[in-house]
């Protein structure tokens, strides 16, 4: 696959260095914000005339759009599991109904990274005024005790830290942020680190010692929260 550059926006310094070499998928990519990448193209439509492409195309300096290589919805991807090394989108979760849904399908996709810029939460005027989402409204819609109205809006705002909060109640460890993001400037970015922690298999070694000793030491065996 070829990878496009930026015919607008420019490129994430934090993206090149922590994902060049590898070979990522991104959900809702466009031409006038490509990464630089090496990605494979995930869009919810095929056509290249959508209210998204012309807008693409109007900012792109060389009114062309970015191809569509896999049409699919941005959290069910037909692709095998783990078969990435990174999944990356800018500007598109928001977008989901069910955000969790889609952090849950990139993380059986991706090996090593989930990189995700998210607007700011008064970035757009339609979103201005609006309140942060509660932690306790996604689950609601993951559990599907919320119903999906089936628009294209922003249905969720998070300022980063609520965002670290979500990734942190799913088990997601976030390696790194950026507030403000350094690719457009209107967002912040979160990077999810998908590989096991070294941390965790020194937490585990030293349970194991500390339950060894247990009988010499007469005290109960460690039972350490997971």
């Amino acid at each position: 696959m070829p990878i496009y550059k930026s015919t607008y926006f420019k490129e994430s310094a934090l993206a090149h260095q922590l994902l060049d070499g590898m070979k990522g998928l991104e959900v809702g990519g466009a031409l006038h914000n490509a990464f630089g990448l090496d990605t494979v193209n995930v869009d919810l439509y095929p056509q290249l005339d959508t209210v998204y492409k012309n807008a693409e195309r109007d900012l792109s300096r060389t009114k062309e759009v970015m191809p569509v290589d896999i049409c699919a919805p941005g959290d069910k991807i037909p692709v095998a599991d783990k078969s990435f090394d990174f999944v990356i989108s800018s500007h598109v979760i928001e977008h989901f109904f069910d955000p969790i849904a889609a952090l849950k399908e990139w993380a059986r996709i991706a090996r090593k990274y989930i990189y995700i810029i998210v607007p700011q939460p008064d970035a757009l005027d339609s979103d201005k005024g609006k309140l942060i989402t509660p932690l306790d409204t996604l689950f609601a819609r993951h559990r599907g005790e919320i119903e999906n109205p089936g628009t294209d809006e922003h249905h969720t705002r998070w300022t980063c830290g609520t965002f670290v909060e979500m990734c942190a109640a799913l088990g997601f460890y976030v390696s790194h942020t950026q507030d403000p993001d350094d690719k457009v400037g209107n967002g912040f970015c979160a990077v999810i680190d998908l590989r096991p922690s070294p941390l965790l298999g020194i937490a585990l070694s030293l349970e194991n010692v500390e339950n060894l000793l247990a009988p010499f030491m007469k005290k109960e065996p460690v039972k350490r929260k997971k």
